[in-house]
């Protein structure tokens, strides 16, 4: 999908984007749709614009289930797709997204497409939304890719008449994103990418150190498709001792109401602490 300058805003981050887009778009009452369990801040911006989020249900294997999807999309304002997805590290299918953005732009439901992880996939092709359809907002940032998080910049991608309504509360909220990033994500946007791919074969390999060490201990979760996490079935109590031990993890239920037994453990660390961190797990687990 090309777009023109005029149909896209940069952002202070995907974070950013996702706000001014729920701001724009979504009225009092609306019906907003996001993966359960999925990342943290799209029900929290749904709510804060004064919509009702709706959790759509996961299959076992961590990904939408189409058809509950499309059965909760009558009426509904925005659809939150996030592919590869945080906290599952989910990709989905091509088949999956197109059959999504089609049923979505049937029944007037504008998808939110947030792909800050598609550069890191293990195994698998990345599909954009707005391969499919018009009736989509894509948002994405340097802050992954490039390893920038710090530096606030992100940008989305819509068409002009969603633009002109996000650059309303844009130009109040933010004014701009400031011009050092934007001058640094151009030299990231524009240099060498190599450095991408090697970041992805590092993240694999951090992948596959973390799962088979998991699963070593006696964890079976679905293997993450992408992203840097890890989502693990485990009861709070164990994800106390484990924090206690002085591992980070994330209880599930910080991603919605369908994942109260599980915790995210990112892969976003030296093997070396990696292995670590396993070590301490599985002593906890052990106890």
């Amino acid at each position: 999908m090309a777009y023109s300058p005029d149909q896209i805003i940069v952002t202070a981050g995907a974070s950013e984007a996702l706000h001014i887009v729920m701001q724009a778009l979504v009225n009092v009452g609306d019906r907003v749709l996001c993966a359960d369990p999925g990342f943290v801040s799209y029900a929290a911006l749904a709510t804060l614009a004064g919509g009702r989020p709706v959790g759509v249900p996961l299959d076992k294997t961590f990904h939408i289930d189409i058809e509950k999807a499309k059965s909760l999309m009558d009426g509904a304002r925005l659809f939150v797709l996030n592919t590869p997805a945080n906290p599952t590290g989910a990709v989905e299918s091509k088949e999956s997204v197109k059959a999504l953005v089609e049923y979505a732009e049937d029944a007037g439901v504008t998808i939110v497409s947030d792909e800050v992880y598609e550069h890191f996939i293990y195994g698998k092709e990345h599909w954009s939304a707005a391969c499919f359809g018009d009736n989509v907002v894509t948002v994405n940032a340097a802050s992954k890719t490039y390893a920038m998080t710090g530096w606030r910049l992100g940008y989305l991608a819509a068409p002009e008449d969603i633009v002109g309504q996000c650059i309303k509360v844009h130009q109040y909220c933010q004014a701009c994103a400031t011009s050092i990033s934007q001058y640094a994500a151009l030299a990231a946007y524009t240099g060498d990418q190599s450095p991408v791919k090697k970041m992805r074969d590092e993240y694999c390999a951090r992948r596959d150190l973390v799962c088979s060490g998991l699963a070593k201990i006696g964890f079976s979760f679905p293997i993450p498709e992408g992203a840097f996490y890890a989502f693990v079935p485990m009861k709070p109590a164990l994800v106390n001792k484990i924090i206690e031990s002085g591992v980070i993890l994330t209880p599930g239920s910080a991603f919605g109401a369908n994942a109260p037994d599980y915790a995210r453990i990112s892969y976003a660390a030296s093997r070396d602490d990696l292995k670590r961190a396993l070590d301490r797990i599985e002593k906890a687990t052990g106890e």
